[in-house]
Order: C-alpha cells, then structure tokens, then sequence
C-alpha cells in the first residue's frame, strides 16, 4: 500500500461480500449475474452471493464510488440491452488492494504463530482444516 493509501484504513476490513465483488472487478467488467458466478468457482463453490447480497452490496459500492456502471462493453458482444455492467473505480482497486494487504499481514502472523504452515496453492488445506477452506 503506498503512502497516500494509509488513509484508507478506516475502510477497512471490509465485509467478505464486498471484497468478493471488487476481486471479481479487478479481472475486467461483469454483469451481476458474471459476478455471481466468478465469485463461485473462484472460491470453489466457498462463497455463493444471493441475489438480494450481490445487488444490496453493488448498491453499497455504487454509492461509495468503488465501482461504476460501465457505459459501452469493452466487447460489443457483451452488449445486452437488459444487463447492466460494473468495473472498479481507480478508489475501488486501491480499497481491494488495501485489503488484500490487511489480510496477508493476518496470515503471516498466523503462520508466525504456527496456527498456518506455507500456503500452497490456494484452498489447499491445511493439517486438521480440511473442509473448512
């Protein structure tokens, strides 16, 4: 996080919905329903937003300016009339940023304290944490 990025700590943590979202945004624009499913195979099925958690969190990010609604598809055969489009704002990514960083400084102190061995790949699990990852 770079200096002008401290003052973003107030915002912090932010609710797993939330981060979940911005992760999804960061990889390009997606329509609610893109979301819905990028966040479910990017978790392994870990993390499934309803639609009333995905649209009252969108309607969160919308307000706070971390996200926008995106005017013309970066791929004109994304064009559907009826879907709207969301990507992240310039503050949008450096909120997802801090909070990647919030949460690595959390994992390296529970592998300082022995609670984590090394993170392999991601969801591998750990000696007497299988099923919970």
């Amino acid at each position: 996080m770079s200096q002008g990025d401290e003052s973003l700590h107030y915002l912090l943590p932010l609710a797993p919905a939330a981060f979940a979202i911005l992760l999804s945004l960061a990889g390009g624009e997606r329509h609610g329903y893109g979301i819905m499913q990028e966040v479910a195979a990017s978790t392994k099925g870990g993390m499934r937003l309803g639609p009333g958690t995905l649209y009252r969190t969108i309607k969160q990010l919308l307000a706070a300016g971390w996200i926008e609604e995106a005017d013309e598809r970066t791929d004109p055969a994304l064009n559907e009339e009826r879907r709207r489009y969301y990507r992240l704002t310039a503050l949008g990514r450096r909120v997802a940023q801090a909070e990647a960083l919030r949460l690595a400084r959390l994992v390296h102190q529970a592998q300082e304290r022995k609670l984590l061995g090394s993170i392999g790949e991601v969801g591998e699990a750990q000696p007497g944490l299988e099923g919970m990852l």
